[in-house]
C-alpha cells in the first residue's frame, strides 16, 4: 500500500487479481486517512480473497487467515501446512480498518461505500438485496429480483397471475377433516406495477383446525406499507373480515403464518360457510389491495 504522501501503485498478488489501493485526502479534522479499493476484475473477488469481516491469523511462516477459514481448515495453514496459531495479525486489521469498500449489491443498483468493518451488517438489510422464491409449497432454492422470481413463479411453479386490484377467489377441498399439509398455494396479482402474494391455507393452530388467507407484497417492508388489503369469507348472512398491510416477503412464509397475521377462520366456521355436509369444503374468499396516500 502506498504510504501517506506517496503515488498510489499497482500490485499483482498470487491469485492473479490486479488491484490498486489508493489514499484520499487526510480531512482537516485530522481524522486518519481512508483507503478505498479499486480492482479491475472487481472489488468483491478481491474481498472473498480477504475474507472480509474477520480477524486474521498467520502461521510460523507469515501466511494469513482469517479466523473464519482457519476453523474450516482445521487449524492448518493452506500454503505450508504448518499450525495456525492464535496470534492475530493487527497489522493487516489496521490495513482493513482503514478501507472503504463498496456493497456486494453493487451491481444490483446499491452505490453506497462502506467502511470495511460495517460492510456485512449492511448487506444483510441491503434494500438491493435478493429475494428469495415465496413459494411455501416446497422447498425452493431459487432467490433472485423481484421480476426473475415473477417469471419463476409463473414458468416454474405454475402459479396463476392476474392483473387487477380485486379478485373472488373459490377454494374447494374434498376432505376438510384434513388439514395437515393440505396448502393451496399461490396466486400472484399485478396491482399499481407491483406483485402481491395471496396464500390460502389449511394448518393446525395449536390443536385447533383452522384455516388462513394472507397477503405477501413483492417488495421490501418499507414499500410494503404504502399498501393495505382487506378479506372476506361468509355465506347465511354472516361473513368475517380482515384488513391489514401486506407483509414483505423478506419475512418467510412460515413466520407470516405464525404470526397470524391474516385472515383466519376455525375449520368449523368454515364448513358452516361452505353449507357443506362435512364431506367437502368451498370456499369463497374475496378482497381488494388499495395504495395508501
Amino acid at each position: 500500500m502506498a504510504p501517506p504522501g506517496g503515488n498510489a501503485f499497482k500490485e499483482s498478488n498470487s491469485t492473479g487479481l490486479d488491484y490498486e489501493v489508493k489514499m484520499s485526502k487526510v480531512e482537516a479534522n485530522n481524522k486518519p486517512a481512508r483507503y478505498g479499493i479499486h480492482s479491475s476484475n472487481g472489488v468483491y473477488e478481491l474481498l472473498q480473497i480477504l475474507c472480509i469481516l474477520q480477524f486474521f491469523r498467520y502461521c510460523p511462516n507469515g501466511h494469513t487467515l482469517c479466523s473464519n477459514c482457519k476453523l474450516k481448515l482445521h487449524n492448518t495453514c493452506p500454503t505450508c501446512r504448518y499450525e495456525l496459531g492464535n496470534i492475530r495479525c493487527l497489522a493487516l486489521e489496521k490495513v482493513a480498518e482503514s478501507l472503504e469498500v463498496p456493497c456486494r449489491y453493487q451491481s444490483l443498483g446499491c452505490h453506497d461505500i462502506f467502511p470495511y468493518y460495517s460492510k456485512l451488517k449492511h448487506e444483510q438489510h441491503c434494500r438491493f438485496r435478493s429475494y428469495n422464491c415465496p413459494y411455501a409449497g416446497s422447498e425452493c432454492s431459487v432467490a433472485g429480483d423481484i421480476q426473475t422470481l415473477v417469471d419463476h413463479l409463473k414458468d416454474d411453479h405454475k402459479v396463476d397471475m392476474h392483473d387487477g386490484c380485486t379478485f373472488n377467489h373459490r377454494y374447494v377441498k374434498s376432505n376438510p377433516l384434513e388439514v395437515e399439509n393440505a396448502t393451496w398455494m399461490l396466486t400472484v396479482f399485478n396491482c399499481f406495477g407491483r406483485q402481491f402474494c395471496l396464500h390460502f391455507e389449511a394448518f393446525q393452530l395449536g390443536t385447533a383446525p383452522v384455516y388462513m388467507a394472507f397477503l405477501r407484497f413483492m417488495g421490501d417492508e418499507k414499500e410494503a406499507k404504502k399498501f393495505s388489503y382487506s378479506l372476506e369469507v361468509g355465506a347465511h348472512s354472516c361473513k368475517l373480515t380482515w384488513q391489514g398491510i401486506p407483509r414483505s416477503i423478506r419475512d418467510s412464509h412460515r413466520k407470516v403464518r405464525d404470526s397470524q397475521d391474516g385472515l383466519i377462520i376455525p375449520r368449523n366456521m368454515a364448513l358452516y360457510f361452505s353449507g357443506s355436509d362435512k364431506e367437502e369444503l368451498k370456499l369463497r374468499v374475496t378482497g381488494r389491495i388499495w395504495k395508501e396516500e
